[in-house]
């Protein structure tokens, strides 16, 4: 593979202007179809394993994980690269410029990153252009909606009531965002006081747009990985109480355990390597008391088929990928997806 070649050349320029290079990149091949067709032929897994996931068929378990292409400008370009599915975003209402820069950290001695990006995009009026009228070519899209900054937490719901709107006609399924740790206040919305009102009240929405679009339209809550016992607890229950779909398990972490890079002190959300363990641990819990009830999509620290095989192992149905690009490069998926099979 050429990536081990352009990696010194990529980790040489600011981490966010190397992600931004990567997605002007996927935007030209999506953009193409001998493109498309040709990024296909090099990157398509030579043997796959369907999933069958909260009522959808996923051509294998393998995912981009939210965040990587938060305007959906590249996952087209990025559906070539061997994914089974792509979730798009964290999308808010209205554009916001996220957090001041620099905002995401190379942790390169921990294989991991620090972002603090405080979801930054253009709105959803502009994603859904992005979205609407496109062929999908066999992957699953789904869209992460998440707050606007602005927003109290106690009209939040409004927000995310919005973007089901906008997106549940576009989307294959959507992930509902609260819990990130770079916009202010949002992980108040995991605890079960505020959870079982805002998802309940997105339940409610969900119906109404079942009848409305004549098919279901799967809603997956994406959880951190700081959740004490009982915290996890109460927010599980919330989630069935109120019949999710599905659990993303997990966001990035706000922990500092064990890291070695001098870049380890940067404020915001911390993945790759040194999430693993901590985020397969909660995988696990959730499988051990939820059972089949809530199917998990697992994320966070799966930089290669083992830590992928592990989540399957543990309980998850999918896994995506984020961080894992970055350090092994645009062939991780298809080498993930031929372990798997």
């Amino acid at each position: 593979m050429i990536y081990p070649v352009l990696r010194p050349a990529l980790f040489g320029l600011d981490p966010e202007r190397a992600h931004g290079l990567s997605i002007r990149a996927m935007r030209a091949v999506g953009a193409s179809p001998a493109l498309r067709a040709t990024v296909a032929r090099s990157f398509r897994p030579a043997r796959s394993r369907p999933v069958t996931a909260f009522g959808l068929t996923f051509p294998n378990p393998v995912g981009l994980a939210a965040g990587y292409d938060k305007d959906g400008e590249g996952w087209r370009g990025l559906a070539c690269l061997g994914f089974g599915h792509i979730e798009v975003g964290t999308v808010t209402p209205e554009p916001q410029p996220g957090n001041p820069r620099p905002r995401v950290f190379r942790l390169v001695e921990d294989r991991s990153l620090i972002n603090r990006m405080g979801f930054p995009g253009r709105g959803a009026a502009w994603v859904a252009d992005r979205l609407r009228g496109r062929p999908r070519d066999g992957v699953v899209l789904g869209v992460n909606i998440g707050k606007q900054k602005t927003t109290p937490l106690d009209e939040a719901v409004h927000d995310y009531e919005e973007l089901i709107d906008v997106f549940a006609p576009l989307a294959d399924y959507l992930a509902v965002n609260i819990s990130s740790p770079n916009t202010p206040g949002l992980r108040r919305l995991q605890e079960r006081a505020f959870l079982e009102a805002l998802l309940g009240a997105l339940a409610a929405r969900r119906e109404e747009l079942r009848e409305r679009l004549g098919r279901p339209v799967p809603m997956l809550v994406k959880l951190a990985p700081d959740l004490d016992e009982g915290q996890l607890d109460a927010a599980l229950e919330a989630l069935l109480a109120t019949g999710m779909d599905g659990v993303i398990a997990t966001n990035t972490t706000i922990a500092r355990d064990g890291l070695r890079s001098s870049l380890a002190r940067e404020e915001g959300g911390l993945s790759g390597a040194a999430l693993t363990t901590r985020a397969a641990a909660i995988v696990e819990t959730v499988a051990r008391r939820c059972g089949d009830r809530l199917p998990i999509v697992a994320v966070g620290g799966i930089m290669g088929p083992d830590d992928a095989r592990a989540r399957l192992d543990a309980g998850a149905l999918l896994v995506q990928l984020y961080t894992g690009l970055v350090y092994e490069g645009p062939g991780l998926a298809r080498r993930v997806v031929e372990a798997l099979a």
